[in-house]
Order: C-alpha cells, then structure tokens, then sequence
C-alpha cells in the first residue's frame, strides 16, 4: 500500500500533492497551509506528503522504505513535528524550530517542518513566523496544519499555498474503521454516522465503549430536560465524565512515555533508575506536563460534547424542513424524542438553540468556567 492509503475521503488532494511529490517543480512551494475540519486527516495528509517528497519511490511503492517509515514514525532527522498537548504553542518553541529550518537537510532532499494546529499559535508567536514563511530556507519546506484558513492570521495565510480537505463521508469512514480495528460493520457504521466525518472520533466510539455510553447518556439527558435541576446535573454528570476520560488518557499517556524512556535506554519495566538517568527521567510526564495533558483533553471532550448537542438541533431542523431523506439523521436511535422535540419547537427555536451552542463554544474558548457554561447552555435548551 502506498503512504497515501491511510487518508480517508481525499482523493482529488492525494492525487495533487502525489503529482506534485513525483517531480512537478512548476507545483512545489515552500510554504504550506493544509486546511480540513477536526478529523479530517490534515496532520496525516501533511506527514504522508513529506514522506511523498522525502522517500526515493514519493511514497508509491506498496512497501514503505525505510525514509517513509521514519518520517511516518515522526524518527526522521530532516522531518521535524511541533506538536502540542498544551492549550497554546509558545513563543519558544517556535524560535527553537526556526532554528532547525535554517539548516540544511543532512540525508533527505528537503528538511519539513510540520507545524499541527498553527491556530494554536498567540498573534506575537505568530508574528514570530512570519518571516520564515515569507522567505524559506533554500532547503525548507513548511506545512502548517489549521483547521480553516480563517483560523490563520492573513499574513500568514496570504503567503502560503492553501490545500482544503474535504468531510470524509460516512461510507468512507465506516471502511477505513472496518479495515484498520477489525470492528463490526453495524458499529463501524454507527461510529461514523455519530462522528459527522471525524475520524478520530470515529475510531474513539467504535473502540471505547465508555466514550460512546456517554455520548448517549448527553444526548438523552438534553432530550429529556424539563426543569432547571434537570440542566445542573446534566452538566454536573458531564464535568465529571469529561474529568474521568482527561485523567485516565493522561495517566496513559505519562505511562507511554515512561515506557519509551525505559525502551531507549534499554530499561526493563520496574528496573530501577541509574542515578546517571535520573534527571532526564524526571523530565519524563512531570506532573505539570501531565496537567496540561489532561486540561486539553477535557477541552476536547467538552468540545465533542457541544458537537453532539449541536446535532440534536440538527437533526431536528432537518426534520422540520422535510430533509431527512436527502441529508439523513445523525442521531437516528433518539429519532422518536427528537421527532417529538422538532413538533414542540418552532423553525426558530431550533436556530436560537444552535446559536446557544456557539455562544457556549465561545465561552470555553475564552477561558470560561465549564460547569458554569454547561449549566446555563442546558437552561437555555428547555423548551
């Protein structure tokens, strides 16, 4: 399989950037901006492009080369990730890649930066940027990950060459779960259809029953709220659990990383700490970095949770306007309560609802208190 089989749904893309990787220099900038909605493979497709341009077959040949297997790996020298688990990208960060861009590639024809989520950037860090991506090194060639080109500051945006990515349909999403968890057909097309293109989330609700009992358990709960209390522990219920997945894919992920400090340094699991080793172990998972881990992550889970309260209203404007037929329902096992909800609610009432979910959106993203904002958006949707 070539490096481009992984990416779902993005054909007319693939077949650009691997035209492009094969030897179309009128094509090839220096500076990229790759574009899609959360889920929508933008970090895969930046990681199999520079695969494309590093490895000697641009990532056709059905076994990966060794070139292509490092980069994908995120191990090779002249292939290098800003990544972050923190709310933000610093400004220092940004310095010390620039840094490493300035350099010549030592055994690949190019040196890539890959920049995820540049909209996780501050417009000082930014700034900072801007005068790399105007005028590459020779050797250079950025990708920045965002996930529209709104999200962008203009002078960033206006110097790069924009790749939209389109919403993985259903049907896609179901064959890639089908083919690469080995999940049922039924769940695999569950997950998709709940996710709305999101791979990753996808994935998450075909494998983790817990992720999945609690998307059920909110979308009731919103359906089923009557009264003021009914909203306070709806959003109490949803705190917690949004804590309880944050805590538990923290843990893991400190626990990945002690075992990959262990692995390289020939460390068997439970074998005691060299005191040579010490120090760089305690910079491993320190319980700072576990807590930013783990504040993000609740982020995200309150993020998808407004995704699924977004779809309710969704769906119940879909019914209203007699659309069900050509856009279907997302929440199709709930389809009698919201068929109920959509006849209590004016065309209106469903809009005012949507834009109480934005408005909740908003606040999170501005630092708001959450328990707070999720009881007063589930105030908001009583009917």
């Amino acid at each position: 399989m070539s490096v481009w089989d992984s990416l779902v749904g993005q054909k007319p893309i693939v077949d650009m950037l691997s035209r492009i990787a094969q030897g179309d220099p009128s094509q090839l900038t220096q500076s990229w901006l790759i574009c899609g909605p959360p889920g929508s493979g933008r970090s895969n497709m930046a990681r199999a492009f520079a695969a494309a341009l590093e490895s000697p077959d641009h990532g056709m040949s059905d076994e990966p080369t060794r070139i292509t297997q490092q980069v994908l790996a995120g191990t090779h020298p002249d292939v290098t990730v800003l990544a972050t688990n923190k709310v933000t990208i610093g400004i220092d960060q940004v310095r010390d890649i620039i840094t490493t861009s300035e350099q010549m590639p030592s055994t690949a024809p190019w040196r890539i930066i890959i920049i995820e989520d540049v909209d996780r950037m501050l417009e000082r860090t930014t700034n900072v940027l801007l005068k790399e991506i105007e005028e590459p090194a020779e050797r250079c060639i950025w990708l920045l990950c965002a996930p529209s080109a709104q999200d962008v500051l203009p002078t960033i945006r206006s110097r790069c060459r924009v790749v939209n990515l389109a919403v993985p349909s259903p049907t896609a999403v179901a064959e890639f779960l089908t083919a690469n968890t080995g999940v049922e057909l039924k769940i695999a097309q569950r997950a998709a259809r709940l996710s709305e293109g999101h791979i990753g989330i996808a994935r998450l609700y075909a494998t983790n029953e817990r992720v999945m009992s609690d998307r059920d358990e909110l979308v009731v709960g919103v359906l089923n709220l009557a009264r003021a209390s009914d909203a306070v522990l709806l959003a109490g219920n949803l705190i917690d659990n949004a804590k309880g997945q944050a805590e538990t894919d923290a843990n893991e992920w400190s626990s990945r990383q002690e075992a990959e400090f262990r692995r390289i340094n020939g460390l068997q699991e439970g074998e005691r700490i060299p005191p040579k080793l010490r120090g760089a172990f305690n910079q491993v998972a320190k319980k700072d970095d576990v807590k930013r881990f783990a504040t993000r992550r609740t982020r995200d889970v309150l993020d998808r949770a407004l995704n699924s309260v977004a779809s309710i209203y969704r769906d119940v404007a879909v019914l209203q306007n007699n659309a069900e037929d050509s856009v279907g329902l997302i929440n199709l096992e709930n389809r009698t309560a919201i068929t109920e909800l959509s006849v209590r609610l004016d065309r209106a009432g469903a809009v005012a609802r949507l834009d109480e979910v934005a408005r909740a959106r908003k606040r999170l993203a501005g630092n708001g208190n959450p328990l707070l904002t999720f009881e007063a958006l589930f105030c908001a949707l009583i009917p």
